[in-house]
């Protein structure tokens, strides 16, 4: 065939997916007219799981995985919006890492909110000013955000969600390295990329900031200034790239929770975060953790952090595989709650994919 042959197949393929979307739109309003109606979810992380996984396995391409999954995120997203508005806070300002992340999961259609401090995304969800909030958990080189699990303890907000994302910092700014009398970035950016600056730019003094959108935007407005931050802030303040993908370890991940005020179904492939506090006695957090031994259900983190309502006094969070609504899980988590002075299910939830 020729090329203009081709072309015009392309074209005809194209009126066909545009003209099949909208009947799967049309169908998507009565879902949420019937939602409505029903009082129930509008964004159901199970169904939304399900989705990707059985598209995934329909796929024989050319087209890879990763670009079937970002077409349908934003297909879904429209769906979405096309419900009922969702509103979404995420640990701001915009261009984060959580701002990507959040996009991530709920493509462009939806509304988006920055909040300056985790707190601040836990507070807007709770007051229903927001439907979702996202706020980052843990990173797989720098470990736990305290913050997070400390409003965890605190907050009736639940986990109904994930996101797994691949973490890529760059060097920003208008002049070469060596010019450099400045590098702004957030702290644990810096920590992700303590090698690499050690390596490369040593001696130049390395400030502090709120966020690496804020840093970017200082370098924009510093002469002499570098910053550590991605591509979209990169992007966003038209700050040239001098040293891209300059952290330490690679596969660099950083792990976000979707907040909420409902449940998620079980798909079959799960994750349960559960907070509890041990009896003050010998052996307590052994005794507090044999359930789980016995039972056969994998940890796949655990995290302490001080009560701050009596010394010496830890909560212990842990994410286990499995859902709540398991037999397994529950008798468990039922056990536990027998060797503990205090139990919270903070969630269950669909286990993210990893990074592609």
């Amino acid at each position: 065939m020729k090329l203009d042959d081709l072309r015009q197949k392309i074209d005809g393929l194209d009126e066909q997916i545009v003209d099949l979307l909208n009947q799967r739109y049309r169908v998507v309003q009565e879902v949420g007219r019937r939602k409505q109606q029903q009082s129930s979810r509008i964004y159901v992380p199970e169904r939304e799981a399900e989705v990707f996984q059985r598209l995934c396995a329909l796929n024989q391409g050319p087209m890879p995985n990763k670009t079937l999954r970002a077409i349908f995120r934003e297909v879904m997203s429209g769906a979405l919006a096309l419900e009922h508005p969702l509103v979404v806070a995420f640990l701001g300002p915009p261009t984060t890492f959580t701002h990507q992340a959040a996009m991530a999961k709920f493509g462009s259609s939806v509304n988006y909110i920055p909040q300056k401090t985790i707190t601040e995304v836990f507070e807007s969800v709770a007051r229903a000013e927001a439907t979702y909030g996202v706020v980052p958990v843990e990173n797989s080189t720098e470990g736990a955000v305290t913050h997070t699990l400390d409003k965890l303890a605190d907050s009736d907000t639940q986990i109904c969600a994930e996101i797994n994302m691949a973490i890529h910092h760059n060097l920003l700014g208008h002049c070469a390295p060596k010019e450099m009398t400045v590098i702004y970035s957030h702290p644990q950016v810096f920590g992700q990329c303590r090698r690499w600056l050690h390596e490369n730019v040593p001696g130049i003094p390395l400030v502090e900031v709120a966020s690496t959108t804020e840093a970017a935007k200082r370098c924009a407005q510093e002469p002499g200034s570098g910053a550590l931050a991605s591509h979209l802030a990169a992007a966003e303040y038209e700050l040239p790239i001098l040293f891209s993908n300059i952290e330490d370890v690679v596969g660099n991940t950083t792990r976000f929770l979707v907040l909420g005020n409902q449940d998620s179904g079980p798909t079959g492939n799960d994750k349960t975060s559960l907070l509890f506090v041990v009896r003050d006695r010998v052996g307590a957090l052994h005794e507090s953790l044999k359930p789980f031994h016995e039972h056969k259900i994998s940890l796949s983190m655990i995290e302490s952090r001080p009560s701050r309502r009596r010394n010496w006094e830890y909560y212990f969070f842990v994410d286990i595989l499995g859902h709540i609504s398991d037999k397994t899980i529950k008798r468990a988590v039922d056990e536990l709650a027998d060797t503990c002075q205090f139990v919270k299910v903070l969630g269950s939830y669909p286990r993210a994919p990893e990074p592609l």
